[in-house]
């Protein structure tokens, strides 16, 4: 790596603690907490998965460095910038950089064979086509094993040098353990067999569906108990599936200092009933491990509370574009935080201001009228056509909308 490259680093690096360390990022970080302390705050307001490969505005995220690795940290710190100086939405900047320790696993001998359709070389959301690789029962005794696991301190040793000497005295670097579990089984089984042939299994082999939940779940259950016997569990969860886990009241150590994560998005025309007999019965103890659950991504919840409230430290409910918004808030109430995930489509070729209000505002009074506790996250934008503006609009116009209602 050159002196060159350092350079660019480390000045990017000042500029980014010098937001990361401000008053503003405090206020940020306490609404975010706030929220899931079950407090009624001004709303945490976020933007993430986000097509940066179209929102280049003069060169801002164009990178400089030669080395790889020095790129890919310029990149990130470019990207922070960027969010800090065009989107009036909130984003938790940390003050140290994060070298995540590192563990080797044997997998379960699972992979996907699929066919793919791109409209778009740059873009990584892609269409996808799945084979069904386990319809055969045999085919699944024979591929599927269970994980082994060895801790790689030699990485972690590694990447601590590099990123200290890359950084010097302008930016901490920190060892951090694992902070939090996400365990989405039914997007990797669907990615094994495709959609439908699940949906009919249901009905015509649900034992062999669940054979394979089990083992798969009994895999992600050894994964736990490596982690939480070997290495260390960092109770700060920065990123909760693009929102922060700040929140009080967590252990100083093992999973209860974190949160758990499920969804089931696949199981979005599923009834209640096989979305417990097929999900929440799997992930329930793993999810009762911890100090708190957040569930839900882009399947509708309304009708399935009865069933994702049996998860007793259940905190957070994804409520989808595709969610009765009434309905949500009824059975929310102030019990959990009402996770709202507006439409990307309302930013993938242009933006209107008013269709934008409407959605936030709609938001807002139905959780102000029965007294829930929110946050917004704008996520899955798979394109914006080219047009950053249209991503600045809409914070814009949402976090004006916020100021409206609870205050800046």
């Amino acid at each position: 790596m050159t002196q060159k490259d350092r350079q660019i680093v480390r000045e990017l690096a000042k500029q980014y603690m010098e937001m990361a360390s401000s008053e503003k990022q405090r206020k940020m970080n306490q609404r975010m907490k706030d929220t899931n302390d079950l407090k009624l705050v001004r709303p945490p307001l976020m933007i993430d998965e986000i097509p940066w490969y179209q929102m280049n505005i003069d060169d801002e995220l164009t990178c400089l460095c030669e080395d790889d690795r020095a790129r890919g940290v310029e990149y990130s710190f470019r990207i922070a910038l960027y969010r800090w100086k065009h989107f009036r939405a909130d984003t938790l900047f940390e003050p140290f950089w994060r070298v995540w320790m590192g563990y080797q696993s044997t997998g379960t001998g699972l992979s996907r064979r699929e066919d793919i359709l791109r409209t778009d070389a740059q873009n990584n959301i892609v269409s996808h086509s799945y084979h069904d690789v386990l319809e055969d029962e045999e085919e699944f005794d024979r591929m599927f094993h269970m994980p082994e696991f060895t801790l790689r301190p030699d990485w972690d040793e590694a990447n601590m040098n590099f990123y200290t000497d890359l950084f010097g005295d302008v930016m901490p670097v920190k060892l951090c353990g694992h902070n939090y579990l996400y365990f989405p089984p039914w997007d990797e089984i669907s990615a094994l067999r495709g959609v439908e042939p699940i949906l009919i299994d249901m009905y015509d082999r649900p034992e062999y569906l669940h054979k394979i939940m089990e083992r798969i779940t009994a895999a992600e259950s050894a994964k736990l108990d490596f982690i939480e016997r070997n290495s260390h569990v960092d109770p700060v969860p920065n990123n909760l599936h693009c929102t922060p886990g700040y929140i009080s009241g967590l252990a100083e150590d093992g999973w209860k200092a974190t949160w758990f994560r499920g969804m089931a998005q696949m199981f979005s025309t599923v009834s209640p009933a096989m979305h417990e007999e097929f999900e929440i019965n799997y992930i329930k103890p793993l999810a009762e491990r911890f100090a708190y659950t957040y569930y839900g991504c882009c399947e509708p919840l309304d009708n399935k509370f009865d069933v994702i409230t049996k998860i007793s430290n259940l905190r957070k409910i994804g409520v989808s574009p595709w969610a009765d918004i009434e309905v949500c808030g009824e059975r929310i109430r102030g019990n959990y935080v009402y996770s709202r995930k507006p439409n990307p489509a309302n930013v993938a070729i242009h933006t209107d201001p008013d269709v934008i209000r409407k959605e936030i505002e709609d938001t807002v009074r139905v959780c102000i009228k029965y007294g829930c506790p929110c946050d917004f996250t704008l996520k899955d934008i798979s394109t914006v056509s080219g047009k950053p503006e249209n991503l600045i609009i809409w914070a814009e116009t949402a976090s004006r909308v916020l100021d409206e209602y609870y205050g800046e």
